[in-house]
């Protein structure tokens, strides 16, 4: 199993905010290998630090949805202004600091 990792800083006082937007239903489901995603937010002092995790069965079936139409449609930015930089964004300017893809295998898990 792989768990994939967007972390994103955002303006202080987004994360929560903007967390609904990403476990929203997308057609993910419908995906082979699809385990599930959740979203953690940490409020730091200057900005807030969302950590989006999809887990995966395996990396390939990330990336067959990573190629796939559905993944377009959810990150398209019809409505973004220029400079934009995430679909979740509004019209205004966006919250969106910074962002980092990370992918990492499941090593050890404990679960009660």
């Amino acid at each position: 199993m792989i768990v994939v990792t967007n972390r994103i800083e955002v303006k202080k006082g987004f994360g929560k905010k903007m967390a609904p937007n990403f476990a929203r239903p997308t057609g993910l489901d419908k995906f082979k290998g699809f385990v599930k995603v959740e979203v953690l937010v940490a409020e730091n002092e200057q900005s807030d630090e969302m950590s989006v995790n999809m887990f995966w069965e395996s990396l390939e079936d990330f990336q067959v949805w990573r190629n796939s139409d559905e993944f377009k449609a959810a990150h398209k930015r019809d409505d973004a202004k220029e400079g934009q930089s995430h679909p979740h964004a509004s019209k205004e300017e966006s919250p969106i600091i910074g962002s980092k893809l990370v992918i990492a295998e499941v090593a050890a898990t404990l679960q009660y």
